[in-house]
């Protein structure tokens, strides 16, 4: 890498970022469009890129489109040395109308965004555990989703088949049946239905059983992981291994880049939103934000209205006040973002009382 002295001028880079190519453009401490460039999307390509901007003086940040995306390894070669990395979104549709659209004035638009200060966003770090959790859970979610496809074929053909083979199999919980099925013996000749039948169960059930081996894996593999991403998250009452690794992977490697708790109720969607009209004065569910954790969340907070009595009783006693049971749910899940919070940025929650349930509201 080139070095720079203390008389380079100082330069805001910018990145439109693809699959094969990446192209670059840096301005000046003035807006001024000094130069741009296309790089392939390689690591000697991720070199030169950074080599060629710092050619042109000494970069203050950069400005990246799709940091989780096309542009995560880039944002990990920049940061690695040192340079501030600012994850731009894309301009809409509108901007896009007036100014045109290419891969140079997309990539001098996330430059302009970043010393303007429009984009201010600090990417995911994905370089620990966290991220391992997330690509790992990518693979499970997968598998789980086939499984159950997989059953519900079984159970769709089951409707149909013969009825000397449906009342073989009749009254059967899912395992046994999956087992029964695994050892149907169909036959070579398939061309009578019974027999075509028993060779469709007979796969998709030993599909299943490969399937579950495949899910029982990848728990054995990111149970430790998630141990030790968040050993606080799982001491929290009603967050079991599944939440414990949604929760750190929609939050990062790095959930200090959250600037408060506020911050990440955002994030998952369970900041309120004010709906007033006329004399009415309320507050309804957020729609945005990151839905896997948003249901994360929703998933701790069923667990605690049925097992957690100060749960209970809050539940209890915004009953009492006039509050829908979405509006009681709504204040529990902004709760337990706060707690969630401080267990991901290992800030100490203290002892919580009952009546801590109530600024939630």
């Amino acid at each position: 890498m080139t070095s720079m002295t203390h008389g380079d001028p100082e330069i805001t880079g910018g990145v439109d970022t693809h699959g094969l190519t990446h192209h670059a453009a840096v301005i000046d401490r003035l807006g001024r469009h000094l130069a741009d460039r296309e790089f392939p999307a390689t690591v000697h390509g991720y070199r030169d890129l950074l080599k060629w901007m710092r050619s042109h003086g000494t970069p203050s940040a950069v400005g990246v489109e799709g940091t989780g995306a096309y542009g995560a390894e880039l944002t990990r070669v920049l940061t690695a040395a040192g340079i501030a990395v600012v994850d731009v979104d894309r301009p809409d549709r509108k901007v896009r109308r007036l100014r045109g659209k290419s891969d140079p004035l997309d990539a001098y638009a996330a430059a302009t965004a970043v010393a303007s200060g429009r984009a201010t966003g600090v990417p995911k770090s994905r370089d620990g555990a966290v991220e391992a959790v997330r690509v790992l859970r990518v693979a499970r979610r997968s598998a789980v989703k086939a499984r159950t496809q997989a059953t519900n074929q079984i159970r769709g053909l089951l409707v149909s088949a013969p009825a000397a083979l449906r009342e073989q199999v009749a009254g059967l919980n899912r395992t046994a049946l999956i087992r029964t099925l695994a050892r149907l013996r169909p036959g070579s000749d398939l061309s009578t239905p019974t027999a075509a039948t028993k060779a469709a169960l007979r796969r998709l059930a030993r599909r299943h059983q490969s399937l579950d081996e495949e899910i029982a894996e990848l728990d054995t593999e990111i149970g430790p992981l998630v141990r030790q991403a968040a050993p606080e998250l799982l001491a929290l009452f009603g967050v079991g291994p599944e939440t414990a690794g949604q929760l750190p992977a929609s939050a990062g490697d790095n959930p200090q880049r959250m600037r408060s708790e506020s911050a990440f109720a955002h994030l998952a969607g369970v900041a309120p939103i004010p709906a007033p009209s006329g004399r009415t004065h309320r507050h309804r569910l957020n729609r945005g934000g990151d839905r896997a954790a948003n249901n994360a969340l929703h998933t701790i907070v069923l667990v605690r209205m049925r097992y957690d009595e100060r749960t209970r009783a809050y539940v209890a006693r915004r009953t009492k006040d006039g509050l829908s049971k979405k509006d009681i749910t709504r204040c529990l899940k902004r709760f337990v973002a706060r707690e969630v919070y401080r267990a991901l940025t290992s800030k100490p929650a203290g002892h919580i009382t009952q009546t801590d349930l109530t600024p939630a509201a």
